[in-house]
C-alpha cells in the first residue's frame, strides 16, 4: 500500500515499538507486527493488533502497573 502520510513510500511487513499511556500506566509493546513506510517509517497496525494493545494497556492500567515493557505475543 501507498503511505498516506508521506505519499512516496510503500509499506512493508515489519516489526515496531508502540507506546501507551493509560490511566497513569505507561506500556511499552515491542515486536508489534505492522506494514511500516519505506520512506518515512510511518507504521499502521491493523483492527485486531490495535484492539488488543489498548485492552492489554487497560488491563495494565486496572492492575496499577505505572511503567511496564512486553514483548508483544499474538493471540
Amino acid at each position: 500500500m501507498r503511505c498516506a502520510i508521506c505519499k512516496h513510500g510503500r509499506t512493508a511487513a515489519g516489526e515496531v515499538t508502540v507506546s501507551l499511556e493509560r490511566r497513569g500506566a505507561t506500556v511499552v509493546f515491542r515486536k508489534v507486527p505492522a506494514q511500516v513506510c519505506d520512506t518515512c517509517g510511518e507504521q499502521y497496525l491493523d483492527q485486531e493488533t490495535t484492539a488488543r494493545l489498548l485492552a492489554e494497556a487497560n488491563n495494565a492500567a486496572r492492575a496499577g502497573v505505572q511503567v511496564e515493557v512486553r514483548a508483544y505475543a499474538a493471540a
